[in-house]
């Protein structure tokens, strides 16, 4: 009789880096007994920038930025993937190994939670694995789908169901479609015991920098020339947009004066029209939003300047149809002559990937995360639209994250509160030099959370 060999117990460090690379900003944080993303997670600008004085800020380093003036960006990621990792390498060494790091960390004594983006390929996956392993050195590491990590988070609270036990809690929720509009593109991801479905997950190839780029070309034409200002113009989509409830009636009342009796608008032109009143990075450093004066509009000079009470010089823009007709791409990308289905039938769409007998459980379980569900009138919107289209049969209910941005990362921190389940996931450094990159991938592909 052949000789067994004596298992070798595998051992993974307890401090476990959880990390959701997003394309706009990193979210990475220690995991804990009672994670709470507020204290714990971290949020990271996921860019190399260079100012006007050509001076190069990297990740954290943009927080200290003061001129965001004409700021050129180089960013890694690109329709969701890492694609450049020497500039990636450079923000996470600012953020995981320098001396005034964030998030500093030992990466020889960490175990690593990394988030990517669905239907990532291969060839990007392998990169990823080799530098983590190779370049950073962590001692473990487990890359997971991010919306699976989704199903680790309290649903059963936001759509209102019954409270799980307690012996519950560390197990991912047993469905749950998961809506991702984040920086680069809008995925829809249904989750089945902690696993994506694969066959069944869609995207959009529509997402923030595209809705800031289509900003800045609007304005550009109407008024001021702004496509050098990319970081003033996603801060002015992010304070002023929303998404209308009835878009071709707010698009009809725009512009045509005071309400009239025979005019049947939800409405008015006060009541859209807003002033933005952009930064001069000395005496005032960010932009803001004030109502809408006509008289002050009245007397600005042809490049938008606006001299106040005080004497000060200011530049103002007056936002209209922008508002509400940027967000409205996520809804019907046809606007622009995009072939792809808007939010609500790409959800449909992702349904018909499943087994009609999944359908209840997930229309009924909708979780929106990403930057773009904090969108007044994002929510109420999908939920509507979702409901016309689903089957009568199927209750729909559609709840955004308490924290959007943060989510994905809070999930992953909350698995990682199951060292059970987590050390069956993470592979050691040393396995992946014992058996390499392939058999990497093929672990990866396989295993789950469930």
């Amino acid at each position: 009789m052949p000789r067994q060999s004596k298992a070798v117990e595998r051992t993974v460090p307890e401090r476990v880096l959880v990390v959701d690379n997003g394309a706009y900003t990193i979210k990475a944080g220690f995991a804990n007994p009672s994670p709470d993303p507020d204290t714990d997670c971290h949020v990271i600008p996921n860019c190399i920038a260079k100012s006007r004085d050509n001076r190069v800020w990297i990740g954290a380093q943009m927080e200290s930025c003061s001129d965001y003036g004409d700021m050129a960006f180089r960013r890694p990621v690109q329709k969701g993937f890492i694609v450049n990792w020497e500039a990636e390498r450079e923000i996470w060494e600012k953020t995981f190994l320098a001396k005034d790091a964030k998030v500093k960390c030992d990466p020889h004594d960490t175990s690593l939670l990394l988030a990517e983006s669905p239907n990532c390929p291969v060839a990007l996956q392998s990169h990823c694995d080799q530098m983590v392993f190779e370049e950073f050195e962590f001692a473990a590491y487990r890359r997971c789908v991010g919306p699976s990590l989704n199903a680790f988070n309290d649903i059963a609270n936001l759509v209102e169901d019954p409270p799980r036990t307690t012996d519950l809690d560390s197990l991912p929720i047993e469905c749950v479609l998961v809506i991702d509009s984040g920086y680069s593109h809008t995925t829809v991801t249904p989750v089945y015991r902690g696993r994506p479905v694969q066959q069944a997950i869609r995207r959009l190839d529509m997402g923030g920098k595209f809705l800031t780029n289509y900003m800045k070309e609007m304005l550009s034409i109407r008024q001021m020339d702004v496509r050098d200002e990319t970081y003033l113009i996603n801060q002015m989509k992010e304070d002023s947009c929303f998404v209308s409830s009835n878009f071709r009636n707010d698009l009809e009342s725009i512009g045509k004066g005071p309400l009239t009796a025979g005019r049947k608008a939800p409405r008015r032109d006060e009541d859209i029209v807003v002033d933005f009143v952009l930064p001069d990075y000395s005496t005032r450093m960010s932009g803001e939003l004030r109502p809408h004066d006509p008289t002050t509009m009245a007397m600005r000079t042809k490049l938008g300047a606006v001299t106040n009470a005080d004497g000060v010089k200011e530049y103002i823009m007056a936002l209209g149809n922008e508002r509400f007709t940027v967000p409205e791409l996520l809804f019907d990308p046809g606007d622009i002559g995009m072939k792809q289905a808007g939010l609500p039938e790409t959800v449909m769409q992702s349904m018909s990937g499943l087994p009609p007998g999944l359908w209840p459980s997930m229309l009924s379980n909708i979780l929106v995360i990403g930057g773009n569900a904090k969108f007044d009138g994002f929510l109420a919107r999908l939920s509507s639209e979702i409901r016309q289209l689903a089957p009568a049969e199927c209750p729909v209910r559609v709840a955004v994250a308490p924290n959007p941005i943060k989510s994905t990362w809070l999930g992953g921190a909350r698995l990682a509160g199951n060292k059970v389940i987590l050390k069956e996931l993470l592979v050691t450094r040393q396995e992946y030099h014992e058996y390499g990159s392939a058999w990497l991938l093929k672990r990866f592909a396989v295993r789950s959370a469930s």
